[in-house]
């Protein structure tokens, strides 16, 4: 494979003006820049990539560190962020915490010196507080985060608001009785939906704490809800269960169980995944805009990589809207 030294050499230049042509060095003039470019596609030479970050200070890399790497929801999450940074010329480092303090921690060190900046989800309180205590090393965008951000950017879904747009939505239906499927215990999201579903359940009068089925995002999580829903008394009509994988995965265990979707129990979920406009019945669900949310995370980290933002941390809410689809009856 070709060096820096081949390159100087057939192109008749010293290694330094090489050097200045792939690092962005405005001292060559643009005919010499074009031949060293040419030769260096002729020998397929390529340039150092931890040497060129010593120069520049740059390592045109991301950092992203999310609870779990498994599932849609996460998938989308990734591919909006690596879309984005890919426009802008840089490369993503991925990493699962697995929900646990010392992984998150372990993984965050392990990126250091080696991105430009860090895109955290960050649905708990352990993890927030940790990533504070590299918000001075390099530039934090926080992805929902279950504490105050601080110093760092923070983007967060409408989760109380989408979750209120899908209870009421069933609510107004004729529902008399909407079950809900949580999220984890901890979780900040799930936290915020429940909250919203709690507020739709209030203004209609219709609130019942029997009402509230323990979840945890998974879809073993929503298979298991299936017999403690059935179990209610009276039966509840309407569910909203807080992520479309379990909300598949309930509806799977219902249609096993000889109960009809939507006739007997209408569903609707949250994140509006792919797999929940193929399912049948298709998922009403509350959409979530993951593209937006990785092109605005991506805009943050530059904004301060390039010393453009404000010393306090920004906090940016995105919309929820509601998806209906068939689940629901409407």
């Amino acid at each position: 494979m070709a060096n820096i030294k081949d390159v100087a050499r057939e192109a008749g230049v010293s290694v330094a003006t090489v050097s200045r042509v792939f690092n962005g060095g405005t001292q060559v003039a643009e005919a010499t820049a074009q031949r060293v470019r040419e030769v260096a596609t002729r020998l397929d030479y390529v340039p150092d990539a931890a040497a060129r970050s010593l120069i520049t200070g740059r390592t045109h890399a991301l950092g992203v560190v999310l609870p779990e790497l498994h599932g849609e929801f996460f998938t989308e999450v990734i591919r909006g962020l690596d879309r984005a940074a890919r426009g802008q010329g840089m490369h993503l480092l991925v990493s699962g915490s697995n929900t646990d303090a010392a992984s998150f921690e372990a993984a965050l060190r392990s990126m250091r010196g080696r991105v430009d900046g860090l895109v955290l989800m960050t649905p708990d309180r352990v993890t927030s507080v940790a990533a504070e205590r590299f918000r001075d090393q390099v530039p934090v965008v926080l992805l929902n985060p279950a504490t105050d951000a601080g110093r760092c950017d923070s983007i967060t879904f409408d989760n109380a608001g989408g979750a209120h747009l899908m209870t009421q939505h069933l609510l107004s239906l004729g529902h008399l009785r909407v079950a809900t499927v949580t999220g984890p215990i901890d979780n900040v999201d799930a936290n915020q939906r429940l909250a919203g579903y709690r507020h739709a359940m209030r203004d209609a009068g219709m609130a019942d704490p029997a009402l509230e089925l323990q979840g945890d995002f998974t879809e073993v999580g929503g298979r298991h809800a299936v017999g403690e829903l059935l179990a209610l008394t009276p039966r509840p009509t309407a569910v909203f269960v807080a992520n479309d994988h379990m909300a598949v995965s309930l509806m799977a265990g219902l249609q096993e169980r000889g109960v009809s979707v939507p006739g007997e129990i209408a569903v609707g979920g949250f994140d509006d995944i792919a797999m929940a406009r193929y399912v049948t019945p298709a998922l009403s669900t509350v959409h979530v805009d993951l593209d937006t949310l990785g092109q605005h995370a991506v805009a943050r980290l530059l904004e301060r990589a390039r010393g453009e933002a404000p010393p306090e941390g920004r906090v940016e809410r995105l919309c929820a809207a509601l998806v209906i689809r068939k689940s629901c009856g409407s």
